[in-house]
């Protein structure tokens, strides 16, 4: 329960992260995040702490069950997620849905690696415009070929993505109904930004 995910607003309400049941107590506790319920209303950690608690959402304490939060917002956090994306093999990753892109099947992520769709030995770079997703089997079948020396094709062209593909990923994969009404201004933009890449 305490790994599990947390939307993280900045002090216009805005999401700019996901982090975990620990973390958001922690910075609850310190005074520097409120928690948000369905209502829109916020909380210091007292306030917060003496909500009944759910029992399905709720961990155990010394001085009783307290409620997880799903939803927190940043006190002093005026700035937007930058549109500079910092390259990754995990923000590769949530850009291609974890998703291998020659044969299109989602193994366990143990299964995903990072292919230079044109190789290193061919002169390829590492880029996000040259790094894909592939599954074990894909990047063994491929080697250091190109695509189409290894009759393989790409589903689809990679590309620098626009906004965080992590937030993008988490808030995809987790939605909890707490989340729902912050969700929306994510979906306009992500939605934006896809159609301008042409996906």
């Amino acid at each position: 329960m305490l790994n599990s995910s947390v939307l993280v607003l900045n002090r216009s309400y805005l999401p700019i992260h996901v982090t975990t049941v620990r973390r958001a107590f922690s910075l609850i506790y310190q005074g520097t995040a409120l928690a948000v319920n369905g209502e829109y209303e916020t909380f210091d950690f007292h306030a917060w702490r003496t909500l009944a608690a759910r029992t399905d959402e709720s961990v155990g304490t010394p001085g009783g069950a307290i409620c997880l939060p799903r939803v927190i917002v940043l006190l002093t956090y005026d700035r937007v997620p930058r549109r500079h994306v910092r390259y990754s093999r995990l923000n590769i990753f949530a850009r291609d849905k974890f998703t291998c892109q020659y044969c299109g099947e989602k193994p366990h992520r143990s299964q995903l690696n990072l292919d230079h769709v044109i190789p290193r030995s061919l002169g390829g770079r590492t880029t996000w415009e040259n790094v894909v997703c592939s599954c074990v089997d894909c990047n063994r079948q491929k080697g250091g070929r190109t695509p189409a020396q290894a009759r393989l094709r790409l589903i689809r062209r990679p590309v620098r993505p626009r906004w965080t593909p992590v937030i993008h990923h988490a808030v995809q994969s987790v939605r909890y109904d707490e989340w729902r009404p912050f969700l929306h201004i994510v979906d306009e933009r992500t939605e934006r930004y896809r159609k301008a890449a042409g996906e």
